[in-house]
């Protein structure tokens, strides 16, 4: 019997809208195909174990093939198979989801959601390769006819007895001029290997050539021979859907290498597994960071029944997170028709929340489970938990017990550990507690020593998300403030009940100010004399605390008006020290001028801000001055 119909479909323009825009990528073709034909393996599978298939279910290999002279790809399974009526009904309704009724009648039975395509749309993707796209199949029911079913991409269709013999569905796509492309193997093979790696039905694309043992040489030495074996493009159970107590270090490391060939071992993992509010599984690897790490996005691979669907991921992983990698799995993420982009949905939330929550609980476990191994990874860890307690709040709330604060001197300590550290010697005499931090050591190092003299610690931040997490930092902390050790004098930065006085009149104040003004020549520098132990620089150069973090912070990334912005420095005069003195007695004014300069340049010099003409002349003067 032979009979001929029209697609139930509502437009005529179906064809071109699936063509080109239902799809981001037309590879996707066969990652629906292929997803099709392990649905009806696995439908096979389930009625076999449900008593509702009786016979033998034999080889369930899926098959992809091509042939480049005849210009088709063949895609095979010897799952469920349809009848000529399953066909009209489930091909010619387009979007009409033969999933979707096989889960309802089986609803009952353990795991009967394990079917993950819609028979559908999905299909009529082969549309964007094809000119003419058959199917041939043969139904598990017993007794069942072949079916050959013909579409040439227009909304009527053929179908016909065919001439299959063994249970199963073969998909023919007669492959268009567009799409020639997809008729080399080297193309097939990178499209499977993206999208059907870790599919849970074996994937059969050809062969490939394997060296194999062949007995031994006269000299007693191996033989090699080259043989045809089939080439099974995926593993059907990767870690993630196994059980993380069967499952060793060198497993996880395994299959990291799978995921990232040409990366270095990562520094820990954390096995997701929930069924409950969702079903969710994966494994989230924390790599070692550079300082780059923006290359390193989007490297969580998003699947949805073990078939690859996006490596984009950003509503689905919290932002901060965005640098892990490794594999999340859920069938509960909602999709559009295409499988390729993500709906808004509460499921997303939950889950974002739970990725949180499960990185949180790990990082807080390993902390209090060996700190002296989690303080060696900090360098790497730190990025990720500074990130996440600026985005989030919830991970700010557990990320300050296990968030750890390095010193200049290379100790560790939790935000409390440090408080209560410094605490009796920093608080100044308004009662609030100040944090002094250094972005470069070596050219602070004569503020950090300074600091030191007075008993004061000084952070080390200088990470590349640091001049961010300093100034959320501060609005979490009660009554404390950051500052970063080169702001001012140290004396200024935490000013203390009977504190060093200017021990100059006015009027040697304002001369040593006119002094210095004269001889630095520039209005870039604003003169203060003040008052600091003699021992302190005759000179210091500064930039406002606010200044300076604001274009720390446009530095790197964000607060682009300040970076902008031109630079300003408050130079302060030491009053008491004796080389001012020493400038005030000289009865000769350029010899003054030179001393000033000399001191100023110095300063300078301390902060790597003399270069070029006037280092020179600094030099040249310094010999002078010998």
């Amino acid at each position: 019997m032979q009979e001929k119909g029209t697609i139930s479909i509502h437009t005529e323009n179906i064809f071109p809208i699936i063509k080109k825009f239902l799809y981001s990528d037309n590879e996707i073709f066969l990652r629906e195909l292929v997803s099709n034909a392990v649905d009806a393996t696995q439908k096979i599978k389930r009625l076999a174990a449900l008593g509702e298939y009786k016979g033998e279910l034999g080889d369930l290999t899926i098959d992809v093939s091509f042939d480049k002279e005849k210009k088709t790809i063949t895609v095979s399974d010897k799952g469920i198979g349809m009848t000529a009526e399953e066909i009209k009904k489930y091909i010619n309704q387009i979007a009409f989801s033969g999933a979707s009724e096989f889960v309802e009648k089986f609803k009952d039975a353990k795991d009967a959601n394990e079917i993950i395509g819609k028979f559908g749309l999905g299909f009529y993707s082969a549309f964007m390769v094809a000119d003419t796209v058959e199917i041939h199949s043969l139904s598990r029911e017993e007794g069942a006819e072949p079916a050959k079913w013909v579409c040439d991409g227009s909304t009527e269709f053929e179908i016909s007895p065919g001439d299959k013999t063994e249970r199963g569905t073969d998909v023919i796509l007669h492959i268009n001029s567009e799409s020639e492309e997809f008729l080399d193997k080297w193309k097939l093979q990178e499209i499977l290997d993206k999208y059907a790696k870790f599919l849970p039905v074996p994937i059969r694309f050809e062969t490939k050539t394997e060296s194999v043992e062949d007995g031994v040489d006269d000299k007693g030495e191996k033989k090699w021979k080259s043989v045809e074996v089939d080439n099974i493009v995926n593993t059907t159970d990767p870690i993630w859907t196994q059980a993380p107590s069967e499952l060793k270090d060198e497993d996880y490391l395994k299959f990291y290498k799978e995921l990232y060939p040409m990366s270095e071992d990562p520094l820990f993992w954390i096995h997701l597994n929930v069924d409950y509010p969702f079903n969710l599984t994966g494994v989230l690897y924390f790599p070692k960071v550079k300082k780059d790490f923006e290359l390193q996005r989007n490297k969580i691979k998003l699947f949805s029944r073990q078939v690859f669907i996006t490596d984009e991921v950003k509503d689905i992983v919290p932002e901060f997170l965005m640098l892990l990698h490794g594999v999340i799995d859920s069938p509960d993420i909602p999709l559009n028709v295409s499988r390729s982009f993500l709906q808004a949905d509460s499921n997303v939330k939950k889950i974002n929340n739970y990725i949180t929550k499960k990185v949180a609980d790990k990082l807080g476990e390993l902390f209090k489970k060996d700190r002296k191994v989690y303080e060696s990874k900090w360098g790497d860890i730190g990025l990720f938990v500074k990130y996440g307690m600026i985005s989030e709040d919830k991970f700010y709330e557990k990320g300050k017990d296990f968030a750890l604060f390095t010193n200049t001197k290379g100790e560790y300590y939790t935000l409390e550990e440090y408080k209560e550290k410094v605490k009796p010697f920093q608080t100044g005499k308004d009662d609030k507690l100040v944090y002094l931090y250094a972005t470069d050591p070596d050219k602070q190092d004569s503020f950090i020593q300074s600091a030191n003299k007075k008993d004061y610690d000084v952070l080390l931040m200088d990470s590349p998300i640091d001049s961010h997490f300093i100034q959320h930092l501060e609005g979490k902390l009660e009554n404390a403030s950051l500052k970063r050790v080169d702001a001012d004098v140290v004396d200024k930065l935490i000013e203390k009940e009977g504190g060093y006085e200017n021990l100059l009149t006015e009027e040697q104040s304002n001369k040593v100010k006119e002094i210095f003004e004269k001889a630095i020549d520039n209005k870039t520098y604003s003169v203060e004399v003040q008052g600091s132990s003699p021992e302190e620089l005759p000179v210091t150069v500064t930039m406002d605390e606010f200044m300076r973090r604001m274009k720390d912070m446009a530095q790197n990334g964000g607060m682009g008006f300040y970076g902008a912005m031109p630079d300003n420095y408050k130079v302060g005069v030491n009053g008491n020290h004796p080389v001012v003195d020493r400038i005030l007695k000289s009865e000769d004014a350029a010899e003054q001028e030179r001393l000033a300069k000399q001191a100023f340049d110095l300063a300078l010099l301390s902060q790597g801000l003399l270069k070029g003409k006037e280092l020179t002349a600094f030099v040249k003067r310094s010999v002078e001055l010998i």
